[in-house]
């Protein structure tokens, strides 16, 4: 049977992957990454060059330097080195979908379109009976992946988040949970009363498997309190977080940009997870996650541009040099800048999705959700070659 003709789910996403090729790649499946593009780099970004072919870890005014140069291309040529060492000529991708369980929240974000108070028509909290059969009716046997997040709901209690995860699990037991942001998981501490580490053994008990990266925003004092001082500050994200490693969670780091952040704010933001992988080897990726601002009270900075998306991509893949992955994620960039952000250090593209609300609802226009094979076609597109992963980088087949 060939790939065209797979059965497809509800949403158009094909019930089964892709006929196995070679079976778990490789780091770099034999590919061998060129230097050619790299040969007429001169000026501050020829030393950075010779540091980066040196395996030398980048400093902070070498961030800047990458940020400032006029040379996007080299940048991108050197981004692109720095990644095919890594991953090879793959980029990988998951067959997702989301779960936003509540999207009522009481924190009060500048950024954010997705709260509701919970007077709203369209305000949503999602009881356990609501999961089980969106579960059974929207969901596939082969899905690798739930991704559940959500606002910061007063009225749920701890057992609330709890029996979500049991549902899941007994509903869906073919599924990997990746669920609950570092301020989250805060609040479920807060309202159990108990410190963090037992409410993450709680949760392991529960089902949850990974967290996902979100809520660290930038890691700025000066951001945090002007547009979401409700929220953990920096300090306390990076404390969250290490909690959650060593608890043996894996998660994925963040950061939202575009917005009234400087580049030495994000420059600032990637040493210090650098500084926290360093410690603890937690972090799987690392998500460049582009400001949409219609619908905020923001709305009137507008919107970034792709060159600096790509030059943030790329400057990203050069300086969190311990942390293996670094997405283009297709939802906030759109297909286009993110098939060609593969080529500016990133190696993942994010997965089928299906259902996405935070974004959307602050104006994005990408679709909804893409099935596998559009995915697939995407990267190939790109010159890439598309891997099927799941959640943890563990199980990676060639597509």
């Amino acid at each position: 049977m060939s790939t065209l003709e797979l059965p497809l789910d509800a949403a158009g996403v094909p019930c089964s992957p892709y006929p196995r090729r070679p079976s778990n790649p490789g780091p770099t499946d034999g590919f061998v990454p060129s230097t050619a593009a790299l040969a007429d780099l001169s000026g501050d970004l020829a030393t950075i060059r010779d540091k980066v072919l040196a395996g030398e870890r980048l400093t902070f005014e070498d961030g800047q330097t990458l940020f400032a140069t006029p040379d996007l291309n080299g940048l991108g040529a050197l981004a692109n080195y720095a990644n095919e060492t890594r991953n090879g000529n793959r980029t990988t991708f998951t067959y997702n979908r989301h779960l936003n369980y509540t999207n009522v929240c009481a924190y009060r974000c500048m950024f954010c379109a997705f709260r509701r108070t919970g007077d709203e028509d369209d305000a949503v909290t999602m009881d356990p009976a609501f999961v089980a059969d969106k579960l059974r009716t929207e969901f596939t046997d082969t899905m690798k992946e739930v991704h559940v997040v959500g606002g910061i709901n007063p009225a749920l209690p701890y057992e609330y988040y709890l029996e979500l995860l049991r549902t899941i699990r007994k509903t869906r037991p073919n599924l990997h949970i990746k669920g609950f942001t570092m301020i989250e998981l805060n609040q479920m501490a807060e309202v159990a009363g108990k410190p963090l580490p037992e409410v993450l053994e709680d949760l392991k008990q529960a089902g949850l498997g990974s967290c996902p990266g979100g809520g660290a925003e930038v890691l700025s004092p000066r951001v945090h309190r002007k547009l979401y001082n409700g929220k953990l500050p920096p300090e306390e994200w990076i404390a969250a977080v290490r909690q959650v490693h060593a608890a043996g969670f894996k998660t994925n780091a963040t950061m939202l940009f575009g917005h009234i952040e400087t580049t030495d704010e994000r420059l600032e933001h990637m040493v210090q997870l650098r500084e926290v992988q360093d410690d603890t080897g937690g972090f799987m990726q690392f998500i460049p996650l582009v400001f949409h601002p219609d619908n905020t009270p923001l709305q009137r900075l507008g919107k970034t541009t792709g060159h600096d998306a790509l030059r943030t991509i790329a400057t990203a893949r050069l300086m969190l040099d311990n942390i293996p992955h670094v997405k283009a994620y297709w939802i906030m960039l759109g297909l286009k800048i993110a098939q060609i952000a593969l080529h500016f250090g990133a190696d993942d593209i994010d997965g089928t999705v299906i259902e996405e609300h935070i974004t959307h609802d602050a104006g994005a226009t990408t679709p909804q959700g893409l099935t596998t094979e559009t995915l697939a076609g995407l990267i190939r597109e790109a010159g890439r070659v598309p891997v099927l992963r799941d959640t943890l980088y563990e199980e990676l087949v060639t597509v």
